[in-house]
């Protein structure tokens, strides 16, 4: 399959002029287009929200997309980089006019691809250490760091007060209501004591 993509970030401006280079590059290459992707985004918005990033999932070996330039399909180097890696992986292939950037199965695009992969590795790794360093920050600032012990099952009780006071009422003990709501006893009883669900302690057990 042969994809034209256009991209134009704004309402006010028009897709044709892409269309007009691409479509006047595919005569002089002999190729014939076989599907048509345009949108009208930022390339600030998340790839997964673009027609590109669906696009970019479905797109099989020998796939070729072309595109007027190589910033129609990211906002930065490294999301391009991105594309342009798994692409290489599964052997499709992006072709720019303007640029005339062309990403296929010889041995240039293949060093580019081990560049590409690298220089996604590092960003990872540099994100990686500065998180690293910001969480030894705040720790060494004798501030709590992460989500408290039990509060992510805790909050799987939100709404169910009633439930729970219901049962307890009813004579149940926690270990029950707990199996029945899918925590540990502990979280039932934290939510509880904070709660003010229940006073009389013969039903804490």
């Amino acid at each position: 399959m042969i994809y034209g993509y256009i991209r134009v970030s704004t309402d006010h401006q028009t897709t044709e002029n892409q269309r007009f280079e691409i479509q006047k590059f595919c005569v002089r290459q002999e190729l014939v287009i076989d599907c048509w992707i345009e949108e009208t985004i930022s390339s600030t918005k998340d790839l997964s929200k673009r027609k590109l990033g669906r696009l970019i999932k479905r797109i099989q070996k020998d796939d070729l997309i072309i595109a007027s330039e190589l910033s129609r399909l990211g906002r930065n180097l490294l999301q391009i980089m991105s594309i342009l890696h798994h692409c290489m992986n599964i052997g499709a292939r992006i072709w720019t006019i303007k640029d005339n950037y062309r990403l296929g199965s010889d041995i240039t695009s293949k060093v580019l691809a081990f560049a590409f992969g690298l220089s996604a590795e590092i960003e990872r790794n540099l994100i990686s250490q500065r998180t690293k360093e910001a969480l030894a920050r705040v720790k060494a600032e004798g501030k709590r760091v992460g989500r408290p012990h039990g509060s992510r099952n805790a909050f799987k009780l939100d709404g169910r007060e009633k439930y729970i006071s219901q049962r307890l009422n009813g004579g149940s003990n926690k270990k029950e209501i707990a199996r029945r709501l899918r925590v540990h006893r502990d979280t039932l009883t934290r939510f509880i004591e904070k709660r003010g669900l229940i006073s009389d302690e013969s039903n804490i057990e």
